[in-house]
């Protein structure tokens, strides 16, 4: 059985039932949301959010477009993505490593045996930002990775001006990675994922 089937806080959400009024026409109604593992085919879609949200911040992406089919194909289950009407409007993209600290090689590698998530970017849509977004699908997501029983810890790098962001979301700082894109240097950030057992008990994982 794939992993999200498993997961009720992963399935699609529809918040509200279209409905009519008493003179017959139909109300407003929010959209429908859902969260789901990613493919090869969302590709070009990430690419497209990821350039825009980094390209003008720090002049690259974390990952290009090759990359991201090649982590999409090797590890889809540890990526999620944020649908609206059928709209990807965030996405988290990760991968499998197998040491304590990150190294420049985790920028490229999936390592099937890791039990440490690397977390390579978390992006949200341009209309869609200043929402919370950003916090709600990492929450889910850790929320996710607590119901594999391979993953122990969550590894991630980001720079200083995120840090705050990513405390806030149960991280803590490991201090400075060894790992540098260009003239950019990164706070390598930790969240353990351990106790999966008691939260599948509680959410049906």
């Amino acid at each position: 059985m794939p992993a999200l089937s498993a997961l009720p806080f992963l399935k699609p959400v529809h918040l509200r039932s279209p409905r009519r009024s008493p003179g017959g026409q139909r109300r407003h109604t929010l959209p429908a949301s859902e969260f789901r593992c990613l493919s090869p085919e969302d590709a070009v879609s990430v690419f497209e959010i990821e350039r825009e949200a980094f390209i003008s911040v720090s002049g690259d992406c974390p990952l290009h477009l090759d990359e991201i089919r090649h982590f999409l194909n090797l590890c889809p289950e540890l990526s999620l993505g944020w649908f609206e009407e059928g709209r990807l409007v965030a996405f988290i993209i990760g991968s499998l490593w197998d040491q304590e600290r990150l190294s420049q090689a985790a920028l490229t590698l999936h390592k099937p045996q890791g039990t440490a998530v690397h977390i390579h970017v978390l992006a949200v849509h341009r209309t869609f930002r200043q929402q919370g977004k950003g916090s709600i699908l990492m929450w889910r997501y850790l929320q996710y990775l607590r119901c594999l029983p391979f993953a122990r810890r969550a590894l991630l790098m980001c720079e200083d001006f995120l840090v705050p962001f990513y405390q806030k979301c149960g991280f803590e700082a490991l201090g400075p990675c060894q790992v540098t894109v260009g003239d950019l240097t990164f706070i390598e950030m930790q969240h353990s994922v351990r106790g999966h057992a008691f939260v599948r008990r509680n959410s049906g994982c």
